[in-house]
């Protein structure tokens, strides 16, 4: 099943921070088709989806330039032009590829820090607004900037058949991620991801930034005192 989804991978150097953005019309476009840690980079694997590019792509990008990695997982595939790949490295470099029976509109984009791409799309103005959006809001945490960018994809367009799950991830270099939020089957998913990133906001990211880490492997849970019981 040819997954036709709108996507935005990004690395920012400057804080080391990594996520992805992503919808689709099909259920739990998260579960197979996002990777990210910081301290590698950014994949996602969509149309005919192949998560093995994903899992591969990210240890890849441990060692070497995203240019690279692609290169190398995409040798390993057998279907290629049914494949759509994008992915940013930790140095903020991106790569994509399209394959050429990926139904239209498909396509990606590539700039600093970031790649978008899509498949069965309304069009390429999805992918335009969603590049456009994410470098207008530079001075966001990496949350909004991926979610709000993922808005202006769907406001531009989005998925020509229709709306069904989305997600966003974000990772920060612990061993777990900063957030994973999915909505697996809605009739307006980025609007509902809007909607959960809120509630997130306030009652889940608090306690994030307050779990154990490798250099503070007590936590500080103490500050969660400062937002009451």
């Amino acid at each position: 099943m040819y997954a036709g989804t709108f996507t935005l991978v990004a690395h920012d150097p400057a804080t080391g921070t990594c996520g992805v953005a992503i919808s689709s019309r099909m259920p739990a476009i998260g579960a197979f088709t996002v990777f990210a840690h910081a301290r590698a980079g950014a994949v996602a694997t969509q149309a005919l989806i192949n998560p093995l590019l994903g899992a591969d792509a990210l240890e890849l990008l441990r060692s070497g330039p995203a240019e690279d990695a692609l290169e190398q997982v995409l040798a390993t595939d057998p279907d290629v032009d049914s494949r759509q790949v994008a992915l940013v490295d930790t140095e903020g470099r991106p790569a994509a590829h399209t394959g050429e029976q990926t139904h239209p509109w498909s396509g990606h984009r590539l700039g600093e820090g970031y790649a978008v791409a899509g498949n069965i799309l309304t069009g390429a103005d999805t992918l335009d607004a969603m590049a456009a959006r994410f470098e207008a809001t530079a001075e966001e945490p990496m949350d909004e900037r991926l979610l709000s960018a993922l808005e202006a994809g769907q406001q531009a367009g989005g998925d020509r058949r229709g709306r069904q799950s989305a997600a966003l991830y974000v990772h920060t270099g612990n061993p777990y991620p900063y957030l994973d939020l999915r909505v697996d089957e809605h009739p307006d998913p980025v609007a509902e991801l809007r909607r959960v990133h809120g509630v997130a906001q306030h009652e889940l990211l608090p306690f994030v930034e307050a779990l154990p880490t490798r250099a503070r492997p007590g936590g500080s849970f103490e500050r969660l005192l400062e937002f009451g019981d």
